[in-house]
């Protein structure tokens, strides 16, 4: 006979069952639903039509959870925002991570690599948000951990990456977001000999890449949202990526919010700073297709969807190809998955 604690997931504290399929039907949801709005220039459309389905997909998990990484506090957007308790208020206690449309801009443009994303892990194991917008960010594969660091100058870290994989410099390929900030740190990529792959939006997606063989990928560089980093985090606790941060204040009202909040602007946070738990779920779905899954591709009754569902315990990381059949699904969905527009 089953125990209480076995019927909902948990022995004493620990995670038992494998929540990754769960969060996949979320992260599908959310691909769905903002998918209808690719490349009509309407981001915000798009963002909404994503949040409504991934807060109507996550209320059904059994799970008490807290957002703790959401939407709102940074962006003027739809929210699934910090603090909003999800799930059925069953066991376990979970921190969440949301993205539902990392990348807006790209979907709203029809450009490639926008993807729903969630993250879960045990209550009070993922950093929160600080009110500091953007971090300094190094994220790497396995073979780039322990012998990278934001520490050492940055021509240093592709030399240092490029010993420890065995290859030449050029052969390695640096993931840098296109912005002026940036301008310096990709003159000096480029002067050590590696090759750039400017992204335009996306850098959840662009520091998961380099932990993925198939990309051809190898390090991300460069600043970024804070949020994306603690997400970006449980994705390599899965994949056994490294990452590295700091915090970057924009002006003087963010350096005064660190101080009188004591965070360690000239500190690197580590993985584990950023995420404690090592038993970390993790989806992500594709919007559009990019370098990581194939994005959501429609058909007159259905449509199909790519899927990395990951577990950081287990180390597994699954590929999930799945085909939707609109008719059936929307016989106990309350989701208009075969329609555009708003799914509340």
């Amino acid at each position: 006979m089953l125990t209480d604690e076995r019927r909902t997931g948990m022995t004493g504290s620990n995670l038992d069952r494998n929540l990754s399929f769960e969060l996949a039907r979320v992260t599908e949801a959310a691909a769905l639903a903002s998918a209808r709005w690719m490349g009509k220039g309407d981001k915000v459309a798009a963002d909404q039509a994503a949040v409504n389905a991934m807060r109507f997909a996550l209320d059904s998990v059994d799970m008490d959870g807290i957002v703790v990484i959401g939407e709102g506090e940074k962006d003027a957007a739809p929210m699934l925002y910090t603090g909003e308790r999800i799930g059925n208020g069953l066991p376990p206690e979970t921190d969440i991570a949301v993205d539902p449309v990392d990348g807006t801009t790209l979907l709203s443009k029809g450009l490639p690599n926008s993807v729903s994303v969630v993250a879960l892990a045990r209550r009070g194991s993922m950093l929160g948000w600080r009110g500091i917008a953007y971090m300094e960010k190094l994220a790497v594969a396995p073979a780039g951990q322990g012998h990278v660091s934001l520490a050492l100058a940055v021509e240093e870290n592709p030399r240092a990456l490029a010993a420890a994989k065995r290859v030449d410099v050029d052969d390695l390929t640096v993931v840098i977001l296109e912005r002026d900030r940036h301008a310096e740190l990709i003159g000096r990529v480029r002067a050590a000999g590696a090759r750039v792959k400017l992204i335009t939006d996306g850098d959840i997606a662009g520091g998961i890449m380099p932990s993925i063989d198939e990309t051809g990928l190898d390090m991300l560089l460069g600043i970024g949202g804070s949020p994306e980093a603690v997400t970006t985090a449980c994705a390599l606790k899965c994949l056994g990526g490294d990452i590295q941060c700091r915090y970057w204040p924009r002006n003087d009202q963010e350096r005064q919010l660190a101080e009188e909040r004591s965070l360690p602007l000239g500190q690197i946070l580590t993985i584990d700073d950023l995420v404690s738990d090592d038993d970390v779920f993790f989806a992500l779905t594709g919007v559009t297709t990019g370098e990581l899954v194939k994005g959501v591709r429609y058909e007159p009754h259905g449509a199909y969807t790519e899927t990395l569902a990951m577990r950081g315990q287990s180390g597994t990381v699954r590929r999930i190809q799945a085909h939707h059949n609109f008719d059936k699904l929307m016989r106990y969905s309350a989701l208009a998955y075969d329609q555009p527009g708003d799914r509340a």
